[in-house]
């Protein structure tokens, strides 16, 4: 079966726009948020990537908790189970989830694995 240059000309299309990404993403999200309001959240999403693609910000991307656990591994290369508080500032300033002017307080604890996840999972709520 021969496919049809429309369809070539669709799938360029899609891949050019980055279009499977972007609903994979959307999707990940509303599926691991579960919102009330699932098109509004949609909607605001869609327009924070915008924001974020006018202003040269980067945009949070969607992590799950696997994701979250593997960056805090890496950080964690002695397997102490924390990490300082520069790696979890730089991390979260990584994923989108700081801004470099944003103050965060040093309270002189090292950041376990499960306040890095709340942590993340609280501000990727509030996206």
């Amino acid at each position: 079966m021969e496919t049809s240059s429309r369809e070539l000309q669709a799938a360029e299309y899609l891949e050019k726009h980055q279009i499977k990404e972007v609903v994979s993403y959307l999707t990940s999200a509303l599926l691991f948020f579960r919102p009330e309001k699932p098109k509004e959240y949609l909607i605001s999403l869609l327009e924070r990537l915008r924001i974020a693609k006018v202003t040269g910000v980067a945009f949070p991307f969607f992590m799950d908790n696997s994701n979250i656990v593997a960056m805090f591994e890496m950080m964690d290369s002695s397997g102490r189970g924390t990490i300082s508080f520069v790696q979890y500032k730089e991390a979260l300033k990584t994923l989108g989830l700081c801004t470099e002017d944003e103050d965060l307080q040093d309270d002189g604890h090292k950041i376990t694995l499960d306040k890095f996840k709340e942590e993340v999972n609280k501000r990727m709520k509030e996206i």
